[in-house]
């Protein structure tokens, strides 16, 4: 099995969980229910899901007004696109058994 397939199920899912995140937050604060901690909301971008969160953030208008998460997660969308970038590139050769 190739280490790209892999990789590519990985933040395929990793970004729907993302997208998922910012919309159930979203609900729930609309419903005055129990929230999704910021804390995790960063922590599923920074596991790979900063593209979905993104995306799930301006769809839903869901922390927008929030600087933290209006320049961290497309900062780390970028640094998270360079590293794919530079695996991407490298001369060593990832492979799985």
């Amino acid at each position: 099995m190739n280490v790209i397939f892999v990789l590519l199920g990985y933040l395929i899912l990793i970004n729907l969980v993302g997208f998922t995140a910012m919309f159930l937050d979203k609900r729930r604060a609309r419903r005055g229910a129990f929230r999704i901690p910021e804390s995790t909301l960063f922590t599923i971008a920074f596991m790979g899901g900063s593209l979905g969160s993104l995306i799930g953030m301006y769809l839903f208008h869901h922390k927008t007004r929030h600087r933290s998460f209006t320049v961290g997660i497309p900062l780390l969308l970028i640094l998270q696109l360079f590293i794919l970038i530079f695996l991407y590139l490298s001369p060593v050769q990832f492979k799985f058994l």
